[in-house]
């Protein structure tokens, strides 16, 4: 496979005529429509996931990603001889695809070269995500479970599982203390379930059983390993209060930090700007897909509330260190979500890194937590993690502790 073509990333829109692949105006329409693909992950394995293209030519086409409810715009496609690029900027990937006929071959790789391409396929038509010979479900697994995520090391990790189940379709999402798995779309058969997804980062596998009384167990897949889990079925399940796992220091009066913005100009909370403000600080990456739910809630409340005398500054960890990187990743993020508020770039993405660049807080948990800091620059609450859209009530409860927190800190 790795000869099938040249991996060039250029943008090739202002050439109409797209030798081999575009040269009539019915060939470039012919990549419009739904299309499901399948990463070949290891040995059999393969995740589906769907994805559609849309526009109305070959030189404004975009694709979409599909996981339930949810579609995520993956990014433009361009063009060269008889290959297709998607370029899925929000994660620094990109797609190549060959085409042939109403088939897509191809592979996932990162922008810069670097690891190793993750072998894809692809097929046209409004067809199911799972194509496994489905049977009349055992039972009806809706609902919310305690989930047990196994770990090699001993130190289980306790998970809130919610499911929502119609015939033989099934939609999920994981919340652990360090965010939800998103939208996860899939099946229910007998009694086994699969679920999928993908936005653009790396495919999710999601497998398992489960019988009558409340059980389920199962595996989540990745390319070289799996993490097994299990869980009973407990309406009341919670995880620990996401406002009492980190905090400051004994001995530190708040929090402080000098970053640079993309243009190398030192941010700081003791700039005039956040003077008698109530300042919200939130650890981001633009990697990170909870990160990414956090944004796309944060900028339009921001544009919202920016004239009540509160600021926001997002500290950024990257997967590189080197400035260039950072402007462009940092950039794209702030292009696609239109954020208007201070974005910093603070090293790199590692959680030891961030504890020691943040010395002030106890310790560092997760990608996002968010930092609510009162106008006499007292740290109020730390908020760890982000329980997205997809989670349901646990965001809109989110988003009103939220608010609430911050009209106390305003009225103050």
């Amino acid at each position: 496979m790795k000869q099938y073509f040249k991996l060039k990333l250029v943008t090739l829109f202002a050439i109409v005529s797209f030798s081999g692949f575009a040269q009539t105006s019915k060939e470039a329409n012919s990549i419009f429509g739904k299309w499901r693909g399948f990463f070949h992950v290891k040995d059999s394995l393969e995740v589906p996931f769907i994805f559609e293209i849309t526009g109305s030519d070959a030189q404004n086409a975009k694709v979409y990603f599909v996981n339930a409810e949810e579609h995520f715009y993956g990014g433009k496609l361009s063009f060269e001889s008889d290959s297709i690029f998607i370029p899925i900027d929000q994660f620094d990937n990109i797609l190549v695809f060959k085409k042939d006929g109403n088939k897509l071959n191809g592979f996932l790789k990162r922008q810069d070269k670097t690891g190793n391409p993750l072998p894809v396929r692809a097929e046209k038509g409004d067809l199911a995500r799972f194509n496994e010979v489905l049977q009349k479900p055992e039972s009806d697994i809706s609902g919310t479970y305690d989930i047990i995520f196994k770990n090699e090391k001993g130190n289980d990790e306790k998970a809130v599982g919610l499911f929502k189940q119609e015939g033989n379709k099934l939609r999920a999402t994981f919340l652990r203390i360090t965010g939800d798995s998103r939208y996860l779309d899939g099946i229910v058969t007998g009694n086994r379930f699969y679920l999928s997804t993908f936005i653009g980062s790396g495919p999710g596998y999601y497998t398992g059983t489960f019988s009558k009384d409340g059980n389920i167990t199962g595996n989540i897949l990745y390319p070289r390993g799996a993490q097994a889990f299990s869980g009973i079925h407990n309406e009341d399940a919670a995880l620990p209060d996401a406002y009492k796992l980190t905090y400051i220091k004994e001995g530190y009066p708040s929090l402080d930090f000098t970053f640079p913005d993309v243009n190398g100009k030192p941010v700081s909370l003791k700039d005039e700007k956040f003077k008698n403000k109530v300042v919200l600080v939130t650890i981001t990456g633009s990697w990170c897909p909870n990160c990414i739910d956090e944004a796309a809630f944060l900028a339009p409340w921001y544009k919202q509330n920016k004239n009540r005398g509160v600021e926001i500054v997002s500290i950024h960890y990257e997967r590189k260190t080197d400035t260039a990187y950072a402007r462009k990743v940092i950039s794209r993020f702030k292009e696609r979500y239109g954020i208007e508020y201070d974005e910093v770039f603070a090293g790199l993405a590692d959680k030891q890194h961030v504890s020691e660049s943040l010395p002030a807080l106890n310790t560092f948990l997760s990608f996002p937590t968010t930092i609510f800091i009162d106008k006499n620059g007292k740290v109020s609450k730390i908020h760890t993690g982000f329980s997205g859209p997809a989670t349901g009530k646990y965001y809109d409860e989110f988003v009103k502790e939220f608010n609430d927190e911050v009209d106390a800190l305003v009225k103050k």
